[in-house]
């Protein structure tokens, strides 16, 4: 076997496939939850330009997650905490728009500098060390999917309870709060909806990779129409299909799912972009349902 070929065989391999399959089927269930969830929130993300606090809280999460590793507790539990902390202070000290940004910067390198701590005390097998920064897709048992599924139905009734009050902040903020709309309650709100989806992506692409459920699929979408409607459908589209796509390409390879996750993601962005490009140099500049 060449280089080549074994190379290939590492990223690519589909031997016994269909036995495989089975070992993964809590991970696509809470695959497409997640790709809901984070299409959802990404449109949000999008509008309010919040993608850097979307990293800041990762790296939260991923302390949080590191933490519970090393006490034995439930991952996803520790998860959740550490992303709602992380969520809570940048709503409440980067209130102000010029401010959220120093704030992420101040709590990312903490996160990540206490997640390091709590993995290098951990002494248990490194795969699952590994799996909380790049990943996994046959680690998420029934006890975790149960959670992930019931943190994801919270996010969902959050985001369906503040759908209109938050779209009408996000685009408009000004004219939103002289219209008595509580735009700051609705922030902070809205960052702890964040926190939530956040943790849940971490456990399934990693906490380095959250963006490319949670930002990626927004702004592909974003690329094709403004339309209050057909945005959020697009974006849950484009999450579900990079999700479920990397955990079926990931399956019979050593290779971890991030790498397969952000590439169909990415590849779907970048055709969005020439999409758009082709409708401007056709059509003009203005998108549908604009």
């Amino acid at each position: 076997m060449t280089l080549a070929e074994g190379v290939w065989q590492q990223i690519f391999n589909f031997d016994n496939y269909g036995e495989l399959l089975a070992l993964v089927r809590n991970s696509l269930i809470a695959g497409a939850a997640l790709g809901l969830v984070g299409g959802l929130v990404g449109v949000f993300v999008v509008m309010r330009d919040l993608p850097f606090a979307v990293h800041g809280i990762s790296e939260l999460s991923f302390a949080g997650a590191s933490a519970a590793l090393l006490l034995g507790v439930n991952i996803v539990a520790g998860s959740i905490v550490g992303s709602l902390v992380a969520a809570g202070a940048i709503g409440v000290l980067g209130a102000r728009a010029r401010d959220r940004n120093s704030v992420i910067g101040v709590i990312m390198p903490f996160g990540l500098g206490l997640g390091v701590l709590f993995l290098a005390l951990y002494k248990g097998r490194a795969a699952n060390k590994f799996g909380l920064l790049t990943g996994q897709i046959v680690a998420v048992d029934t006890p975790q999917t149960s959670w992930l599924l019931g943190t994801s139905a919270v996010v969902l009734v959050a985001l369906a309870v503040m759908w209109r009050p938050l779209l009408f902040a996000s685009a408009d903020p000004e004219v939103a709060e002289a219209r008595g709309v509580p735009v700051r309650g609705l922030s902070f709100a809205f960052m702890i909806v964040l926190g939530l989806a956040v943790a849940l992506s971490v456990q399934i692409v990693g906490a380095l990779l959250v963006l490319t459920l949670v930002v990626t699929p927004a702004a592909a979408a974003a690329r094709l129409t403004a339309s209050p409607v057909l945005l959020p459908a697009l974006s849950v589209l484009f999450a579900v299909a990079s999700i479920e796509g990397g955990i079926l390409l990931a399956l019979g390879s050593s290779i971890p799912i991030s790498p397969y996750v952000t590439t169909i993601s990415f590849a779907i962005y970048v055709a969005c972009r020439l999409a758009d490009r082709y409708r401007i140099r056709r059509w003009g500049g203005v998108r549908a349902g604009t």
